[in-house]
């Protein structure tokens, strides 16, 4: 019961105070929700996305799940896309549905067009909704047979709807390096979230949902032909929070399978240490990663976190003469 109530606890103030928005462990196998810019950005005509991730299910009844599927078209030196993330967490079902759309184009910077900047901007509405005849309040705690919650009684809440539509508003700029014969092909981007600032309540006040920026920056280290590595940092910042995450990302080539082995070892600060493992063959990228939870939630849940997993497939025609150049990330 002890480390039930501390798990209970210590969820709480997390929830409150380090999570304004949802996130992901394996940020850039989500390239439209990572930065709008890089919508349309790969080698190919058309990729599909898939992702899911589930957290906190060893303190909790109902753990934090994040649902999101993608689609972005590449063509010519534009890029058009859409995605659908769904976020569902805790006992009252609390539940944010977003659906954006995506335009990105793409500016060679030299003749070669091994420098390149890719611009992007995103547009879509959020709902909101809990479903509040879930929860328990103080009003409803009765001291009959040794104390317990009555639901049927009166909560003295004052709650104007259990779901509202929020405009959402994002824009992104991310600078890539493409030359295949390089040992380096660095890469940065910038992203902002929730331009618009929009009013969110169940209570009709007047908070706002307030910006969220992303810096994301590394580089491919082409090691050997079949070897590579890529060192990379994720800064995100909302109002006064603060976010980084480290990684290194690593690929091996099997020439007699055609095949890329992948994984990676990645640090969020003050939060969790996640593995993660994948495989890319022909048009087809599988990941899985698993989050260590390193935070002052360690001693409920034992370090046990999340798992998290993606699936993209891309379509080609491979067509030389059309090939776009992309990020080798």
């Amino acid at each position: 019961m002890k480390k039930l109530l501390l798990g209970i606890l210590a969820l709480n103030i997390w929830c409150t105070a380090r999570s304004q928005d949802f996130h992901l462990s394996l940020y850039d196998a989500a390239p439209m929700y990572l930065n709008p810019a890089m919508t349309g950005v790969f080698d190919g005509e058309w990729r599909i996305h898939a992702h899911y991730r589930t957290q906190w299910k060893s303190v909790n009844f109902k753990p934090y799940q994040t649902a999101l599927i993608s689609l972005d078209r590449a063509y010519k030196k534009w890029g058009f896309g859409g995605q659908i993330i769904n976020y569902r967490a805790g006992y009252g079902d609390y539940n944010a549905l977003q659906g954006l759309f995506s335009a990105g184009y793409t500016l060679p910077v030299d003749q070669n067009k091994y420098h390149n900047i890719s611009f992007g901007v995103q547009g879509g509405l959020t709902q909101k909704a809990v479903k509040t005849q879930l929860h328990s309040y103080n009003n409803q705690y009765t001291t009959t047979g040794g104390g317990s919650f009555n639901t049927s009684l009166p909560n003295g809440e004052n709650f104007a709807n259990n779901s509202f539509l929020i405009p959402d508003v994002n824009a992104g700029i991310f600078y890539y390096y493409t030359k295949q014969q390089s040992r380096l092909n660095p890469f940065i981007g910038l992203s902002a979230f929730n331009l618009l600032t929009p009013k969110e309540s169940f209570f009709n006040g007047g908070n706002e949902l307030p910006m969220r920026f992303y810096v994301h920056a590394g580089s491919r280290v082409n090691i050997t032909e079949k070897l590579y590595l890529i060192p990379k940092v994720l800064v995100m910042a909302q109002e006064e929070f603060r976010e980084m995450t480290f990684a290194v990302d690593a690929g091996y080539y099997l020439v007699g399978s055609d095949l890329y082995l992948m994984g990676g070892l990645i640090y969020r600060n003050k939060d969790a240490g996640i593995l993660w493992l994948g495989a890319k063959k022909d048009n087809y990228i599988a990941r899985f990663g698993y989050d260590i939870n390193t935070s002052s939630l360690s001693p409920a849940t034992n370090g046990r976190g999340g798992f998290e997993v993606s699936f993209t497939y891309i379509f080609r025609k491979y067509e030389p003469e059309t090939k776009k150049i992309c990020p080798r990330l």
